[in-house]
């Protein structure tokens, strides 16, 4: 039986198009058409390297090419005006994340999807690293019981050259913050879809200690409160000497859950111990990319297509992922009331 390809194509050829680009052409369920980017250059070497045409100007790209999926991989201000038009044009999106800046943008998405009948994916790929499958898994099973309280804990570094090498790092038009939305925002993610339930308050310090040159947190501490009485308190900063494995610990009725990076140790009030790690055979290459996002980009994108031809039920529904935004615009807009700068 012949199978069904969609015709995709991939907005922004930046340091995060490779993780959408190389699963898309490998995809039996897709084929990559065309790419584009303002940087006539870099939408040339990408075009060139996955066989597709390249375009600078978005919405011809939607014109001429006609696609049924619209990858996004654009700086964070342009996810939710890109992701809109795409899916008036009626095209399926799937953004990285966030969804967008302001909550009201990520809203105006959910809309259109709704009145568009399109399907509106975000990118959450650590949900389906080992780790984070076990800990589901113990918590929809029972196992471990309800979550009580959690804790985050991110220590990386994000050099000067950073930010200076970007038009778009580090701003709050562009970027919309710094460690929360950028760096920390996986993690909180998680702590959230662990813990599952609305939250009712957060609370959040956000300062600048180390980075003269942007106006955005470089460190951000806080409490994010949720419905039953749970709570989750996290510590997130991008000037520590290197990159140190993400830690996420769960503190439940029948157990605890520790995860470091995409590791996993569960230990049970009754004395049983569970333990998972990202299996060296499920392995994807991407190419020259940063190993901190993960493998689990493929796992997403293939489901993303199979929901699409009705093969899977989605996994990550942007109505969950907006759940992450909401907080996430909670915590910015609690946190820069009171913003630091520290800077020496």
């Amino acid at each position: 039986m012949e199978v069904r390809k969609l015709k995709t194509v991939i907005a922004g050829c930046g340091k995060i198009f490779p993780m959408h680009a190389v699963p898309v052409s490998r995809d039996p369920h897709a084929v990559l058409t065309a790419v584009c980017d303002v940087k006539p250059e870099r939408a040339g070497a990408a075009a060139e390297r996955f066989g597709c045409r390249a375009y600078t100007d978005f919405e011809v790209m939607l014109e001429q090419e006609k696609p049924d999926v619209v990858h996004i991989c654009t700086p964070h201000y342009l996810h939710a005006p890109l992701a809109c038009l795409a899916m008036e044009h009626g095209c399926h999106v799937l953004t990285e994340k966030p969804m967008a800046i302001a909550l009201a943008d990520a809203r105006r998405m959910l809309d259109t999807a709704a009145a568009t009948g399109r399907t509106l994916g975000v990118i959450f790929q650590n949900r389906y690293n080992a780790g984070s499958q076990l800990i589901r898994r113990c918590l929809d099973n029972g196992d471990l019981g309800e979550v009580r309280a959690a804790r985050v804990l991110l220590t990386w570094d994000r050099s000067p050259e950073y930010y200076s090498q970007s038009d778009w790092k580090g701003t709050w038009d562009k970027e919309g913050g710094g460690v929360i939305i950028d760096q920390a925002i996986h993690t909180l993610d998680l702590m959230r879809w662990f813990i599952g339930r609305p939250v009712t308050g957060v609370q959040a310090s956000l300062a600048n200690r180390t980075h003269p040159d942007i106006p955005v947190e470089d460190t951000a501490e806080g409490r994010v409160e949720f419905e039953g009485g749970a709570c989750g308190a996290f510590y997130v900063m991008n000037h520590y000497c290197t990159d140190e494995p993400v830690r996420l610990e769960l503190a439940c009725t029948r157990g605890k859950a520790v995860m470091e990076g995409p590791k996993a140790r569960v230990e049970l009030n009754n004395g049983l111990t569970c333990l998972a790690d990202n299996d060296p055979a499920q392995m994807f290459e991407y190419g020259d990319v940063k190993q901190y996002w993960g493998t689990s980009h493929v796992k997403q994108i293939g489901n993303f297509y199979q929901s699409l031809l009705g093969l899977a039920p989605m996994y990550v529904t942007a109505e969950n992922a907006f759940l992450t935004q909401e907080m996430i615009c909670a915590l910015y807009e609690h946190g820069r009331r009171h913003f630091v700068r520290e800077v020496r």
